[in-house]
């Protein structure tokens, strides 16, 4: 099963932007089909993601912790009109974030839903 999920701090910076949970699960399926725009290893993927009358272009940059199968973990925006990209410094940290996330178990992702440190958005039976 494929579970999607996002962090309180991604939730917060996608309220400032007219990203939608739709639009991230969609996000998702491209990268399941192969059409991730960037690998930057330690199990982080980046996607561009089109704003409303945007685009992919001039839409958002979206950062994902994933196995690229089940599990994929929404955790660093950003527009592309405010910066070009993360840093080194940021994308080691996003690195760990990713490892911490990713051996989570299905019970430990059940409570931080429950608790709030993690919202999911979409979920489906495809391995």
């Amino acid at each position: 099963m494929r579970r999607v999920f996002k962090t309180r701090s991604f939730s917060r910076w996608m309220r400032k932007t007219e990203l939608t949970d739709s639009a991230l699960c969609v996000a998702v399926v491209e990268m399941s089909e192969g059409l991730i725009d960037a690998d930057l290893g330690g199990g982080v993927v980046k996607k561009r993601v089109g704003l409303a009358g945007r685009g992919k272009r001039g839409g958002a940059r979206t950062l994902i912790a994933t196995n690229k199968g089940s599990r994929w973990f929404f955790v660093y925006g950003f527009e592309k009109s405010d910066r070009a990209n993360v840093t080194d410094d940021e994308l080691e940290a996003l690195k760990e974030i990713a490892t911490e996330l990713l051996a989570r178990t299905g019970q430990q992702l059940n409570e931080a839903v429950n608790d709030g440190a993690l919202q999911e958005i979409c979920h489906d039976h495809k391995e």
